[in-house]
């Protein structure tokens, strides 16, 4: 079973409730139909009905049996303007500015996801990158212990390994403490995704102190931090890419190391690195990207390309449930 198979499996073990915000657009309407009718997620569309249910009928979607929530018209729209006037009254907000907010569909589903009224939300077939992590950062909040949102692409390869890079498409160049959080966000996500224990490469141009260099410094000081904060965690750093993947190079260039020659999960240095790097893997090595699988938030709020498929849709709603 391939892993794409085995996220929908898992799933379909435990029904959850995932809000889709965007469901004007009609990939959306039939990921929905996809999603209820083969019993993955219960999916909740979050919008105007009338409209929602006109463009169901022109695209011939089913969708009689899911749920619509129009937050122009919900009853827990004050409740949630007032919590996000709370929140965000210290950085200028109005009373008036957050009850207006609050109706837009990223917003009320980021305030259901805070007050535990669903597993997780899938947006962004709309919408930029900067308006889904916005509502997500500010309403929905990081993890317990979680400096920072990142993202992590889950790699599989033609001979049907699996490995984990990131921070691929959100920190642009991370500080040390946010690499600390990438390291252990993107283990938890190899972990509940591929089903096997993360060996964690803090990667760079240097192995142990084979250069000298502030780059290298501030892995290596990335890799203490994970060390501290979580020490069960199997972490190894700097690491140059070929001593964490091969054991022949691993044990050369650094023996005794935990992780060197057997590491699952790829922490890069910054955006440039990782994105690069996820890339070549995909086009040179033919291998499939899983992803951007948005890590680190309180609960999953997931990212999607503008030019995403159906079944991109359904397999992020699904990823959503089981790393909720």
């Amino acid at each position: 079973m391939g892993l794409i198979d085995q996220i929908r499996q898992n799933a379909r073990e435990e029904v959850k409730t995932i809000l889709l915000p965007e469901p004007t657009d009609p990939r959306v309407l039939k990921a929905a139909d996809i999603l209820k009718r083969e019993n993955l997620v219960t999916p909740v569309l979050l919008g105007n009905e009338q409209e929602i249910k006109k463009i169901a009928r022109e695209e011939n979607v089913s969708i009689d049996d899911i749920q619509i929530i129009d937050p122009s018209l919900s009853d827990k729209t004050a409740g949630f303007a007032e919590e996000y006037f709370q929140l965000r009254k210290h950085k200028g907000m109005t009373e008036a500015q957050a009850a207006e907010t609050v109706k837009h569909p990223l917003f009320y589903g980021a305030f259901m996801l805070r007050n535990n009224l669903a597993a997780g939300a899938v947006a962004g077939s709309l919408s930029p990158t900067a308006d889904v992590m916005r509502a997500a950062i500010q309403v929905v909040g990081t993890a317990p212990g979680i400096k920072a949102v990142s993202s992590s692409f889950v790699m599989v390869l033609t001979d049907g390994r699996v490995m984990t890079f990131g921070d691929c498409a959100v920190i642009p160049n991370p500080n040390e403490e946010q690499l600390a959080s990438i390291a252990i966000s993107s283990a938890k996500t190899h972990e509940r995704l591929a089903g096997e224990k993360p060996n964690v490469a803090m990667l760079s141009f240097s192995t142990k102190g084979s250069a000298k260099h502030e780059d290298a410094e501030k892995v290596i000081n990335a890799t203490k931090m994970v060390k501290e904060l979580a020490p069960e965690l199997n972490v190894d750093g700097e690491l140059q890419f070929d001593a964490a993947l091969l054991e022949s190079i691993g044990s050369k260039k650094a023996p005794g190391s935990p992780v060197a020659g057997k590491a699952n999960v790829f922490i890069f240095p910054d955006l440039d690195a990782g994105n690069i790097g996820y890339k070549i893997t995909q086009r040179l090595a033919g291998a499939e990207a899983v992803g951007p699988v948005v890590q680190g938030l309180a609960k999953p709020y997931n990212d999607l390309s503008r030019g995403c498929s159906v079944d991109d849709i359904v397999n992020v709603a699904c990823i959503c449930s089981v790393l909720s």
